[in-house]
């Protein structure tokens, strides 16, 4: 356990008395499995949660006294920049953190986690270090007592067996998803975004199911009232999970890790996730032709996809060129390197660290090469200027950045505040 453990934690944790801990001695106490919580000192959010995960974590800690064995530890990833407001956040918390002096980890956790805002649970498998559930503020809510402890991922099949609501009333059960590709759509009336995605994704849908392909769309809806369901719902041509069956949409919002929508993923007839960018591939795509969206190495930067700067590292390759023919010589002068990294992750089971696209010229005429270099969450990662197929790659000045047009500002963890997501709409997604 240590091996895996130490990779993602390092070697020493501090109580919150200053006392430190080894990692390696996680695993004679016990323990199965890390909570990850990124958070703050601030108010709002963070104290709200910081109430209820002590109650959470306290009961595991009750339980290991009587048992003699922890299956449980909460390690605390901070988003504070003064030491001061650091210490003040872990002399309240009952589990251990990782050090302040760590910043290099820390920042390396966020991107690796693609924690995008505060607060935010993760669990990992203690002997692996693999995510086991990204969404841990729901685990903390619909079972605070621990009943169905360590909340791994289940099958599609089985997380959304049951009823399934059609607009007219209808219903039908969810085994007729079966055999079909599948789009989880993440959504509610009350977000902007959502609903103008909505409009484009029935024409997608439709165009989908005339060209005779087995593709059904779930809609879990994240309203704040049936009422506003039922209304938003009867916009849209396929099926549902009921509003009623909030534990449904719970399980649902926890087995892909919402923390934002609109948010599609889009799954094979298995029940494999395809992509997790159904929102970026539909308005990149309008005609469907290259459903069902099969991720690629190298994407280019549009307005549409613009969002996924914001997930985490990102490698982009400028090109100050309107001709489509040196975009295309420059996608393959990178493709090469991003397939090997996402090769040797997904041998690994895991997620690649990094995204990578090619950027031309953006509407107005701009260049987006001229005038800036791409800042991820406080750091650049890599900016080139393709120049002309000649071989020359000018690295641009460290100085110029601006976040994409279209999404939000790109933050260190230090500047995410309580409730920032990715996207346009908040966390309020069960």
């Amino acid at each position: 356990m240590a091996g895996a453990l130490s990779e993602v934690l390092g070697e020493v944790l501090v109580t919150a008395d200053g006392e430190e801990v080894a990692v390696s001695a996680l695993a004679a106490r016990g323990v199965s499995l890390v909570g990850l919580y990124f958070g703050c000192s601030l108010g709002g959010p963070c104290a709200q949660l910081g109430a209820s995960l002590a109650a959470f974590y306290g009961r595991f800690r009750g339980e290991a006294a009587a048992a003699g064995g922890q299956r449980l530890e909460i390690v605390f990833v901070s988003a504070e920049q003064e030491q001061q407001q650091w210490q003040e956040a872990v002399r309240a918390m009952p589990w251990l953190a990782l050090p302040f002096a760590d910043k290099h980890r820390k920042l390396k956790l966020w991107n690796k986690y693609r924690v995008s805002n505060v607060p935010s649970l993760i669990f990992i498998d203690a002997t692996t270090g693999k995510v086991v559930c990204r969404n841990g503020l729901l685990v903390i809510r619909d079972d605070p007592e621990g009943l169905e402890f360590p909340w791994g991922p289940k099958p599609f099949s089985e997380v959304v067996a049951g009823p399934l609501l059609r607009n007219n009333g209808q219903t039908l059960d969810s085994s007729a998803l079966e055999g079909s590709h599948v789009g989880v759509y993440f959504s509610a009336h009350w977000c902007p975004p959502c609903r103008s995605l909505t409009r484009v994704l029935v024409e997608s849908y439709q165009k989908i199911k005339e060209a005779g392909q087995k593709f059904e769309i779930l809609f879990v809806s994240a309203d704040r009232s049936e009422d506003s369901f039922k209304q938003y719902f009867s916009e849209m041509p396929w099926v549902a999970v009921p509003y009623a069956d909030e534990a449904r949409r719970s399980r649902l919002n926890r087995l892909y890790g919402i923390q934002g929508i609109p948010t599609l993923i889009v799954l094979d007839p298995k029940g494999e996730v395809i992509t997790r960018q159904g929102r970026v591939e539909v308005l990149n795509d309008v005609e469907c032709r290259e459903f069902p969206w099969h991720p690629k190495p190298v994407l280019e930067l549009t307005d549409s996809n613009a969002v996924q700067l914001n997930e985490g590292p990102c490698l982009v390759l400028f090109v100050d060129s309107e001709d489509d023919g040196e975009s295309e010589a420059a996608k393959q002068l990178i493709q090469p390197i991003a397939e090997k990294i996402i090769a040797k992750y997904k041998a690994k089971e895991e997620e690649a660290p990094l995204l990578f696209f090619v950027a031309g010229e953006v509407s107005g005429g701009e260049h987006r090469a001229a005038s800036c270099c791409v800042f991820v969450r406080g750091r650049t990662l890599v900016g080139y200027c393709y120049r002309h197929l000649s071989g020359r790659h000018d690295r641009l000045p460290a100085g110029l950045h601006q976040p994409a047009r279209g999404c939000a500002p790109a933050h260190h963890p230090g500047h995410v505040g309580p409730g920032q997501v990715r996207d346009g709409c908040g966390g309020d997604h069960t």
